[in-house]
């Protein structure tokens, strides 16, 4: 994978999930969250990032906790969740922005 500033640039929309394998949120989160951006934001591209084996992606996003998700919009970070996150309001907050960058 590109460092994750190219991942940015690259992408128009883009959710970036932070995980570790050893939580238990984050892999019962995982599956909402690719449910959540396959129907509703098809436009978006999701990177998942295991944080145990990628310690510098991490610390250049200024991640320090599990599950991190950050949502970029034209290579700007507007929405930034971490550890109890609800899909439900997630998935309000990136359609507000969605909306405008894709109707």
């Amino acid at each position: 994978m590109d460092n994750l500033a190219g991942q940015i640039k690259k992408n128009t929309a883009l959710i970036v999930y932070f995980f570790s394998p050893g939580c238990v949120a984050c892999n019962s989160l995982h599956p909402k969250i690719e449910d959540m951006t396959n129907i509703h934001f098809p436009k978006m591209k999701l990177v998942s990032i295991d944080a145990s084996i990628n310690p510098a992606l991490t610390s250049e996003a200024g991640v320090y906790s599990a599950p991190t998700i950050l949502v970029f919009f034209e290579g700007k970070e507007y929405i930034r969740e971490s550890k109890y996150i609800s899909v439900k309001q997630l998935e309000e907050k990136i359609g507000r922005y969605y909306d405008m960058i894709f109707s």
